[in-house]
């Protein structure tokens, strides 16, 4: 990105790829969840792609962008060009909620002790034909 005077950036990355005009965007440009920034680096996005044949997205990585066109149109540019891509999503990091890690333990074990959510636990129909 190049930087403008008048506190905008240019993002090379504009609609029709290389060669055509670029589009101009404020750098204080709101998080996606419309919040201002308090720093001057935009918001990160993570990015998922699907590969042909009904493959799940996969993550393949992330960026940052001013907004979700623009985040798309970069993904585009750098993720879909090593193999062939059928569908991209953008999401916003700070949409992501994971599970912690360091408590995996407390936080999956609950299922474990729930017998009935184990095929074991139901008896299969004597007369009942497939199983």
């Amino acid at each position: 990105m190049a930087g403008k005077s008048d506190g905008t950036a240019v993002a090379n990355s504009a609609p029709g790829g290389a060669g055509a005009s670029p589009t101009t965007v404020p750098e204080s440009a709101p998080l996606p969840d419309g919040q201002p920034r308090a720093d001057s680096q935009w918001p990160l996005w993570e990015i998922f792609a699907q590969g042909e044949g009904g493959a799940p997205h996969e993550h393949v990585g992330s960026l940052h962008a001013p907004d979700a066109e623009i985040a798309l149109q970069n993904a585009r540019d750098v993720y879909a060009r090593r193999g062939p891509v059928v569908s991209l999503w953008v999401v916003p990091s700070i949409a992501i909620t994971a599970s912690p890690s360091d408590q995996a333990g407390p936080f999956f074990d609950p299922g474990a002790d729930k017998i009935y959510r184990h095929p074991q636990f139901y008896k299969v129909p004597r007369g009942l034909k497939g199983f």
